[in-house]
């Protein structure tokens, strides 16, 4: 066998059925393999993209998915996504050709250290020296993308490791069953951590997108009706619990925060995302419970009270098995319930109001968030991107079910469409929607031609406000002009629509819906149109 044919066989026996990639020396021939042995093949028009749509793939699904590149400018082409998939703790194989490695240091074709680029963006960058070595390196990649706290793997592979030939029975394969690891807590632990859980009076739940890996929706929403507590997530975590379950209190968000007396955190870093678990945002006097898979994550910006080390459903069940105990407690909670649910319906009747005084053109992208958060199916996979309209999105579109897709706590801007493929080549029988901004569509757009050529019907809508982020201050290089995308792709097969009142999206968006194929609705939004984000740095953003 050639050191490619190996590659392609490892793969396959590592549960790989999608392959998103953009071909060129010296994959070719691993790629060609791939499609022989029924990989299903689909070639990007960005190596960036190839990544994102890994990631999203793998969130849907559950595991690892892979993609690859050529060497050099390839494989840099490639290094966006996976820094995003890093902050994400996506676990996904990332696979690059590489020049030679009987001619390293000799300046051969396209040689770049791509081991020394991706290291700190990884949880592991190895490099194959032998054929007979891939299937330890495969399953190694594997193996560590889904271990401990997840993320991206990347492997290297020179081109005379891919085209030299050795015999075939000196390579067996290395596959196993790969998939989170159950790990418990310590039972004392947890006792300790339900012993304060009887006593708070104004808990929270604070989770994140480490409980889409660990599976632990259901274990959460189980936690959340047996305690009675609200909750609150990451961008990147929602869903897990149905943002229209009674507990769910986002208009309430920041006052919950600083007034709880106690917070579960599960599954989510100490980020700047919930200002590192700190005072204002966060009550300082409040006890703080951490779950994490990592025991480096425990405290790891502010000392947790007891830190439950495992993953998180296994950990959830633990405390479930006290439900005794948290059921009698959860009638401490009455009061802070009511409380922070009259809070909220505050909020919403003040932003219901607010919504029906705005000007219906040019369309406000709230009015839009929320016109199509009334026509989304039920199990929808909603992908966000952008800046105005990505703040819009998450505040106005409540999502039920675990496959939250946006920009995440890296902010890359272009994710939106490639996690829209991703998801709908996951999930085909799934309505896909992404919605953009339209400078963050222009990053990745030609994606489209990607669907086009696969019959991958997903749905785009962009905001189309005409440049990056609202008139509401000078910024040079903001002006893009209301750019005509409708007529842009329609040349490539797409539907596409023009949308300048809000009473034509929504037969735009049936049409799409009904189009065998992707489709573009170009939605023209007030360019004054001003979210309210965090200030995340010294500067307001």
């Amino acid at each position: 066998m050639f050191g490619y044919e190996i590659l392609a066989r490892e793969l396959k026996e590592w549960g790989t059925d999608t392959l998103f990639f953009l071909m060129g020396g010296p994959m070719i021939d691993a790629e060609n393999a791939c499609e022989d042995i029924g990989i299903r093949m689909v070639d990007v028009r960005h190596e960036q993209a190839a990544v994102m749509m890994a990631n999203a793939h793998t969130r849907i699904t559950g595991r690892p998915s892979v993609a690859m590149a050529c060497s050099g400018p390839g494989m840099m082409n490639m290094v966006t996504g996976i820094a995003h998939a890093w902050s994400d703790g996506a676990p996904i194989v990332v696979i690059g050709g590489a020049s030679e490695l009987s001619r390293e240091g000799t300046m051969p074709f396209q040689e770049t250290d791509q081991l020394a680029v991706v290291r700190p963006i990884t949880k592991l960058a190895i490099r194959c020296t032998e054929p007979t070595l891939i299937p330890d390196v495969i399953a190694r990649a594997f193996r560590t993308a889904v271990s401990d706290s997840p993320g991206p793997v990347y492997v290297d592979l020179p081109g005379d490791v891919l085209y030299a030939e050795v015999a075939e029975a000196g390579v067996p394969s290395r596959a196993t069953a790969v998939g989170p690891m159950r790990t418990s807590a310590d039972p004392d632990a947890v006792r300790r951590a339900v012993d304060l859980l009887a006593e708070a009076e104004r808990p929270i739940v604070v989770s994140g997108s480490g409980v889409v890996w660990s599976g632990a929706s259901d274990a959460l929403t189980e936690f959340v009706d047996t305690y009675r507590t609200p909750f609150y997530t990451t961008p990147m975590g929602r869903g897990v619990v149905s943002e229209k379950h009674p507990l769910s209190l986002p208009g309430s968000r920041s006052a919950a925060l600083r007034d709880c007396d106690l917070v579960l955190q599960v599954a989510t870093r100490q980020n700047y995302i919930f200002n590192f678990m700190q005072p204002p945002k966060v009550n300082g006097s409040a006890t703080l419970l951490q779950i994490d898979v990592s025991a480096a994550q425990i405290g790891a910006n502010r000392a947790a009270d007891v830190g439950l080390v495992g993953d998180a459903r296994a950990v959830l069940r633990q405390l479930l098995g006290h439900a005794d105990v948290l059921r009698a407690a959860a009638g401490r909670h009455d009061d802070w319930i009511r409380a922070l649910s009259d809070r909220d319906r505050q909020r919403q009747e003040e932003v219901r109001r607010s919504t029906q005084e705005l000007p219906e053109t040019p369309i406000h992208p709230r009015v839009l968030s929320q016109e199509l958060a009334d026509w989304l199916p039920d199990g929808a996979i909603l992908s966000l991107d952008g800046h105005e309209i990505l703040t819009m999105g998450r505040q106005f579109i409540p999502l039920t079910r675990p496959y939250s897709l946006n920009s995440g706590a890296y902010g890359t801007m272009g994710v939106g469409l490639p996690f829209g493929i991703g998801a709908k080549v996951a999930r085909p029988d799934s309505t896909v929607v992404v919605l953009s901004g339209d400078g963050s569509f222009g990053f990745n757009a030609l994606e489209l031609d990607t669907a086009v050529r696969h019959r991958i019907p997903v749905i785009c809508v962009i905001s189309n406000n005409g440049g990056w982020t609202a008139t509401d201050r000078r910024k040079a290089g903001s002006d893009l002009g209301h750019m005509p995308y409708e007529r842009m792709f329609e040349s490539l097969g797409c539907l596409t629509t023009r949308v300048e009142t809000i009473d034509q999206l929504r037969p735009a968006l049936d049409k799409a819906q009904a189009f065998d194929g992707p489709s573009l609705i170009n939605v023209i939004t007030d360019r004054g149109a001003r979210a309210t984000t965090s200030t995340f740095t010294k500067y307001v953003t």
